[in-house]
């Protein structure tokens, strides 16, 4: 929505709203072991008859989150002009980016504050309210936009202050029902330092293996950005997209992460070995589905995103592409979200290094002999959703096909 918004306020717009959500993303997107480390810890107790645990480890999850979220917050706000001429963008662009970023920064306490609650009840097999949250929050955030963008006339400044907003809304509803489920269950509400530090030794092999990730993310920003203006706003839609599919996928990865954490908590391996296999077939199902829609349609929906004729013959290649490796996509998530719920956080870091090993050197030649325009965007995709997917696809599947990851107990 941000985007479609964004990209009738020119192409300069959008390429900026490119760098921003690509930096505001990597922020967020590296403190995602705020939800994922809570889910498998919350879910293995939950298995394992401790209630009262589970919620815990919930709550000292969401204390962390709260105290990242505001150091984040203001580091954003400082280093967003530093953030922006490190990416390369020229003056008008970089402005919009900038401008964005400052705007929607003080949403980071609402973000992470978001990730630590979701992740508790994904962890106690609730996934119906972070759904309800979700969608009333997608809903809001639209309105939002429109209304401070267009009714308002603040510009790119309007998007980022209305997912602020709405960022912090949906952590207060979701906190609200984690709190009364601890207060329900007797755990204590307070700040425990020893809790608050088990969750973040938990999360840090998470975090190396979020970090490789977004640094493949943030290549791929930079590398479009040398290709000009019509490759970065082109890509800012289909890296959109793609993110909007993935979440898509992610579902069937939580979900193998909460009752892959249950099973293993109970002791049951055969039944962990059962979740493997069926949430690997959904997996690559839903990525042909995902990709023969978004692929096929992408002439259909690129209008909605600018009116830019070569942008739009940009995202529309582009797709095409991105669709074609969408399988590939389902495959990795899914395999991610099982190793994930073992606590097998110490190999995905391995393999998210020698993933970005693998990948940078593509990058690089993508950003130093590929065209740019249209083409670029081409290459570029492939290099992300192709070369660097498949890659993912390998380390995850060898360590999937052993033992090692199916530590049962709490």
């Amino acid at each position: 929505m941000d985007s479609a918004v964004v990209g009738h306020l020119g192409t300069s717009a959008l390429a900026g709203l490119a760098l921003a959500s690509s930096v505001l993303l990597t922020v967020v997107g590296l403190c995602v072991f705020l939800a994922y480390a809570t889910t498998a810890s919350v879910a293995r107790r939950l298995g394992a008859g401790d209630s009262p645990g589970a919620l815990q480890v919930g709550v000292d999850g969401m204390w962390l989150a709260f105290t990242l979220g505001v150091v984040l917050a203001a580091g954003l706000w400082i280093a967003a002009p530093w953030v922006v001429g490190v990416m390369g963008a020229d003056d008008e662009t970089a402005r919009q980016a900038v401008t964005y970023l400052r705007w929607s920064a003080p949403g980071l306490v609402g973000m992470l504050l978001v990730l630590a609650a979701t992740g508790t009840l994904r962890g106690l097999q609730d996934t119906r309210t972070p759904l309800g949250v979700a969608v009333t929050g997608a809903v809001v955030n639209s309105v939002l936009n429109v209304f401070l963008v267009w009714g308002l006339h603040l510009g790119i400044a309007g998007s980022g202050a209305g997912t602020a907003l709405t960022q912090l809304g949906m952590a207060v509803a979701l906190a609200t029902v984690v709190v009364r489920g601890a207060r329900t269950a007797g755990s204590s509400l307070r700040p425990a330092a020893g809790g608050i530090w088990a969750s973040a030794r938990h999360g840090l092999p998470l975090l190396a293996r979020t970090a490789t990730l977004r640094g493949a993310i943030l290549l791929t920003t930079w590398v479009a950005t040398g290709l000009g203006a019509v490759t970065l706003a082109g890509h800012q839609v289909v890296s959109s997209v793609w993110g909007l599919a993935a979440f898509a996928l992610d579902a069937l990865a939580i979900a193998a992460q909460a009752l892959v954490g249950h099973a293993l908590g109970a002791g049951d391996v055969p039944r962990t070995r059962g979740i493997l296999r069926r949430t690997l077939q959904w997996g690559v199902g839903a990525g042909v589905v995902l990709g023969l829609v978004l692929g096929g349609a992408a002439a259909l929906y690129a209008p909605l995103f600018t009116s830019d004729d070569e942008v739009r013959h940009a995202i529309v290649v582009g797709m095409l592409v991105a669709g074609l490796c969408m399988p590939i996509a389902g495959w990795v998530f899914v395999l991610d979200g099982v190793l994930i719920g073992a606590g097998d956080g110490r190999f995905l870091a391995w393999a998210g290094l020698v993933t970005l090993v693998v990948y940078v050197p593509v990058a690089l030649a993508v950003r130093a002999y590929a065209p740019a325009g249209a083409e670029g965007l081409v290459w570029l995709t492939a290099a992300f959703s192709g070369v660097f997917m498949l890659a993912r696809a390998a380390t995850t599947g060898y360590r999937a096909r052993g033992t090692a990851w199916m530590v049962t107990g709490t």
